[in-house]
């Protein structure tokens, strides 16, 4: 016991409860400090204990809360990340859909494209049908059908001739097939012409000028259409 004529007397034993509550806190061992101070006297030194207890409390409270916190954002995180995988690979698997190269013939590509056809999408089909070009030294034509085509810009207009350039500098010839009445008139009035695709009315008309000139090529029949 420690006394003073200004102090309360505290037994050894309590002062060393109280120092391991404070050193183990320290370290994070909210639980163990807290059974330090499981006992407290009535006496001014006891209010020392219990406010020490009280905030030691409070606060593994808030820690225990926070730990909470963090599990559901890291649940939520992964939640996130997977949703985010698959938004990646469905729009992964509409790109595939949405540049459908064909291998219709032996040597002759096609390539239908269906719906809006604006000049971004035209760079990616660009970017896609001169990779599969290059890769492939047995491609001789590629047709474009445009069947599914409603609406063409100048823009759009100007990077299928590009294309069609293009293509022929990897050693193949490309021509268009499948112009509506609506996307020539559209082509007209722009002042853009197709000529250099050598525009087919059909898929199928295409094809035939395709396995004609490849017969031709090869001194032989590849192939015929009924």
């Amino acid at each position: 016991m420690h006394t003073t004529d200004d102090m309360v007397s505290v037994d050894e034993l309590r002062m060393q409860r109280v120092i391991s509550a404070v050193a183990l806190a320290s370290t994070g061992d909210i639980d163990l400090a807290l059974r330090q101070l499981e006992t407290a006297e009535q006496d001014a030194f006891g209010k020392l204990e219990v406010a020490l207890r009280v905030f030691l409390s409070q606060l593994s409270a808030t820690l225990h809360q926070n730990a909470r916190a963090l599990d559901a954002l890291a649940a939520s995180k992964g939640e996130l990340e997977g949703q985010l995988l698959t938004i990646q690979r469905q729009e992964l698997a509409i790109r595939e859909l949405s540049v459908p190269i064909i291998d219709i013939w032996q040597g002759i590509l096609t390539l239908p494209l269906v719906g809006l056809l604006d000049s971004m999408r035209a760079v990616e089909v660009t970017e896609r049908l001169l990779a599969r070009v290059a890769e492939d030294s047995d491609v001789a034509w590629v047709i474009l059908d445009l069947t599914g085509v409603r609406v063409v810009d100048t823009m759009t207009a100007q990077h299928l001739v590009k294309l069609g350039q293009a293509v022929r500098l990897l050693g193949a010839q490309c021509i268009l097939t499948g112009l509506g009445g609506h996307v020539a008139e559209t082509l007209v009035t722009l002042g853009i012409s197709f000529e250099e695709l050598t525009p087919m009315r059909s898929l199928r008309e295409g094809l035939k000028v395709c396995l004609a000139r490849c017969s031709a090529a090869h001194g032989g029949p590849v192939g015929k259409l009924p």
